[in-house]
């Protein structure tokens, strides 16, 4: 009679998930906790240049540029579009930031020759020609879109951005005519001073 003795290779092998699970049951819970080398007890402000400016308006939207090299529609991001007055100035300047990240995706003033025109097949987004957008760091000439959810929250983006521009060329006027009252007054007193350099 022969008898078969198990070997390595014959012996049956655990299920090695099973017996992962067993030695994970049996180790006691690992839970480290450190603490800091260096407490940070001072909070260092930033800021983002919108502290005095007034919000006129603000909804979220999605932000297109369009690539010229490429001849197509990129997204630039979606969040919060505002309209925001400067308190001291005010001039009334377009910016969005993104969601979460917050990083700036449109920046520039809302100048009179700004046109909102409809895109093409939609009712609730507009297309417009910026001069200096400075979102990336650097004034560059862009052609933006901008959707919305709706063609009524798209209505009320066109109301405050017409609106915003008159007040960005009433704001000009205003500084020109400054200017020009500021020019006759400085003329006005030399006129003086040299009538009276003549009398003497």
């Amino acid at each position: 009679m022969v008898t078969i003795t198990d070997t390595e290779a014959t012996k049956p092998t655990l299920d090695a998930g099973a017996d992962k699970a067993a030695t994970e049951a049996n180790e006691p819970e690992n839970d480290p906790h450190f603490e800091p080398v260096i407490k940070l007890e001072q909070q260092v402000e930033t800021k983002t240049h919108e502290e005095d400016e007034n919000v006129l308006f603000k909804m979220r939207a999605k932000l297109f540029r369009f690539d010229k090299e490429a001849k197509e529609w990129k997204e630039r991001g979606t969040g919060d579009v505002r309209l925001l007055e400067h308190k001291e100035t005010k001039k009334v300047r377009l910016v969005m930031r993104r969601d979460k990240t917050l990083k700036v995706c449109a920046n520039h003033y809302v100048t009179a020759d700004m046109k909102l025109s409809p895109n093409v097949g939609s009712d609730r987004s507009w297309v417009w020609n910026v001069a200096a957008d400075v979102a990336d760091g650097e004034p560059t000439a862009e052609t933006l879109a901008i959707r919305f959810a709706n063609s009524d929250n798209a209505q009320q983006f066109k109301a405050s951005f017409e609106s915003a521009q008159a007040k960005n060329s009433g704001s000009a006027e205003k500084k020109e005519e400054e200017e020009e009252k500021e020019e006759s007054e400085e003329k006005a007193e030399e006129k003086e001073t040299s009538e009276e350099k003549k009398e003497e």
